[in-house]
């Protein structure tokens, strides 16, 4: 079986030890020859790589691994799949992004609203960036973005690189949405057979089939109303996870038809959202005096010790298993269905074809074949239009350097709804990204 080279971007990501395990769990379906772990922060990187050095010495000792912050080092004309989870701007711009507009009276998320609009502003140079320099290598490597806002990514992305075809823009919350339906289910989630449509972090499952062909959708929803909805693993998740997941019942009651993305319950509901969001603790300090502790000083004592004999450091191994379960259907051919984001062409028939939708796809060696939604109802397809404006709007005005546009952007998204509101958050938000945007005029 044919070994592969692979290049982590954003090596330094509390997200990459479960990735890295994935690896090793996987080394017989997915192998890999050459393992290139590039970050630009050196601290950061440094000690997830050393734990690296650790557990690969004990669990695939094989393998050439090395981690760099140096970009010659990094991208090669050999690579074969380049996996991608940058942060632009790291914690500190993520902060911002959630404190000013909840200190506006509004909603302050991290790939939601006012708190996404400049987290994509940001990611959109970084990606396009990451994409040139791959290129300037090989045309062959697979880009397998997980690089936040995806929506707004991928939208940027398939305007700027039209004709890139090794470009796939992935999301790991529907695989966690079926995990937790498996648990519910007490079946295996690679089991089912999904039927979803939507945006990015907007969308629904209409159907989930099993292997005999019985829509296990109607249960669910049963199931959900009589006793609430957990994460697959709830026992790891912080407290807001465990909130946002609680959202689901009500949405699921009040929109009975379908199975919500968890991300949506902040543009039904950004009142009472709002309502339990503190400005002053938002989820970056959560995630800082968390998973981000818990992990950094896992790995620290893993590096110390030598050994990971007693390592709790993975919290959520959807996010690593995902990303190469999705490699491995590409580079074995497998075809294998997953919920990805593609570019619309008639997918959802009664929506504009260069929409960038998340839909099940069947996933070769010559990329997603996605299977068709047709028609969706007038309730959905108006929330899509509406939040696709949005995303569209955003990365134009990022690409045109538009104030503009933002301001339209902005206007259009259902956690402000206000010109007044959006000019005064567009305004904060320039000031505070202005070494990171274009000059918006």
């Amino acid at each position: 079986m044919k070994k592969f080279n692979v290049l982590v971007v954003g090596g330094g990501s509390t997200w990459t030890p479960g990735l890295l395990k994935g690896m090793c769990s996987r080394k017989d379906s997915f192998p890999i020859n050459r393992l290139v772990m590039y970050d630009i922060d050196e601290g950061r990187q440094q000690t997830i790589g050393e734990f690296a050095r650790v557990l690969f010495h004990e669990d695939y000792p094989e393998m050439d691994f090395r981690y760099t912050t140096n970009k010659e080092e990094a991208f090669t004309e050999d690579i074969d799949f380049v996996f991608v989870q940058m942060r632009t701007g790291g914690f500190a711009m993520r902060e911002q992004d959630e404190k000013i507009p909840l200190n506006m009276g509004v909603i302050g998320q991290e790939t939601c609203g006012p708190g996404g609009f400049a987290y994509g502003m940001r990611s959109i140079r970084d990606m396009v960036e990451l994409v040139k320099d791959v290129r300037e290598k090989t045309q062959n490597a697979w880009i397998l973005n997980y690089t936040n806002p995806a929506a707004i990514v991928a939208v940027a992305l398939q305007q700027i690189f039209p004709e890139d075809n090794r470009i796939l823009n992935i999301c790991d919350q529907p695989e966690n949405l079926l995990r937790s339906y498996g648990r519910l289910l007490n079946r295996n989630e690679r089991e089912f057979d999904p039927v979803y449509f939507g945006l990015n972090h907007f969308g629904w499952f209409t159907h989930l089939y099993d292997q005999e062909g019985n829509d296990l959708l109607p249960e669910l929803r049963e199931m959900i109303l009589a006793g609430g909805f957990r994460p697959a693993d709830y026992e790891q998740r912080d407290q807001s996870w465990l909130d946002t997941y609680a959202m689901v019942e009500q949405m699921v009651r009040d929109f009975p038809d379908y199975l919500p993305n968890t991300y949506l319950q902040y543009y039904l509901y950004p009142d009472k959202v709002l309502n339990k969001l503190d400005p002053d603790y938002t989820r970056t300090n959560e995630v800082q005096s968390g998973r981000e502790k818990r992990v950094f000083e896992d790995c620290a004592r893993v590096a110390e010790a030598g050994t990971t004999e007693g390592s709790n450091v993975v919290a959520n191994d959807a996010h690593g298993e995902f990303i190469l379960i999705v490699a491995e259907s590409i580079a074995h051919n497998k075809g294998n269905n997953f919920v990805v984001i593609v570019r619309n062409d008639g997918i959802i028939s009664n929506l504009p074809d260069d929409a960038m939708v998340e839909v099940a796809a069947s996933l070769t060696a010559n990329g997603p074949r996605p299977y068709a939604v047709g028609d969706i109802p007038t309730f959905y397809k108006g929330l899509i239009e509406g939040q696709y404006a949005y995303e569209k709007l955003t990365a134009e005005a990022f690409m045109e350097g538009s104030y503009h546009k933002a301001l339209q952007a902005l206007t259009l998204n259902r956690t402000i709804v206000s010109a007044t509101k959006a000019r005064e958050v567009l305004d904060a938000l320039i000031e505070t990204n202005k070494d990171y945007w274009p000059e918006l005029t």
